[in-house]
């Protein structure tokens, strides 16, 4: 592991509103802020909104500074990613920005039933091969893990560079009768005027001047009923 990784990892150990818990605190187990993000970190009622797979903590960070009032947490597996962001939140005096390093799949660790109020899942792996779709956050397997922590109508919002898991993804909310607020195959060719939507990171500049387009899809999830996985035979 080179010098800078090094001292990052030291760095963000040294961040208050950093939480890296072993791996021995949250399998088959509930960490202690479960149902107290709000109470004991954010110190105020404001909504709860989180990034899934945040990267750099670029959108995270810009969301908080966007809107004051809510609370953000970026969620990475990626220790020396999220340095970055918790790093600009921390300069910037950001008391509405958290950052948690773990794998999505154990969220329902981490959140009580109820305590969420949004996700956003920006540029995620798009899990291409068949016998990984299921791993994809926007697959079955994952909404139901959120529908135990989201609000019911909860938002979830997707923007991806990939059309092939933007279809996918609007496939199974159709098959699954969820609602879908707004979705666009090319938001800024069509124009759009959000603030929130339109925020770019760096890898979407890059994804930009490669000549793709950016996708997105708005959509609320039921707390009180299963997501069925769409497979071949009822495509």
């Amino acid at each position: 592991m080179g010098k800078k990784k090094l001292s990052r990892f030291r760095e963000l150990e040294s961040l208050e509103r950093v939480f890296q818990p072993a791996f021995e605190e949250v399998f088959r187990k509930e960490f202690h802020l479960k149902g107290k993000w709000k109470q004991e970190v954010f110190r105020n009622d404001g909504p709860l909104i989180l990034e899934l797979g945040c990267g750099k903590g670029e959108y995270t960070v810009e969301l908080a500074r966007k809107h004051p009032g809510n609370n953000y947490m970026g969620l990475d597996i990626k220790g020396a990613r999220i340095w970055k962001g918790a790093r600009a939140a921390h300069d910037e005096g950001l008391g509405n920005v958290a950052f948690l390093r773990t794998r999505v799949d154990f969220i329902n660790a981490f959140f009580e039933k109820d305590e969420v109020d949004e996700i956003w899942i920006t540029f995620p792996d798009p899990q291409e091969k068949k016998r990984r779709k299921k791993k994809r956050l926007t697959g079955a397997l994952f909404l139901n893990r959120y529908r135990g922590i989201l609000k019911d109508a909860g938002v979830i919002h997707l923007k991806t560079d990939n059309r092939q898991l933007y279809d996918d993804t609007l496939a199974l909310l159709r098959y699954n009768k969820m609602t879908v607020d707004r979705f666009s195959e090319n938001i800024y060719r069509e124009g759009w005027r959000d603030e929130t939507v339109s925020i770019q990171t760096y890898y979407e500049h890059h994804f930009l001047d490669e000549g793709k387009a950016i996708h997105y899809i708005r959509f609320r999830l039921p707390a009180n009923r299963e997501i069925m996985e769409l497979t071949d035979e009822n495509d």
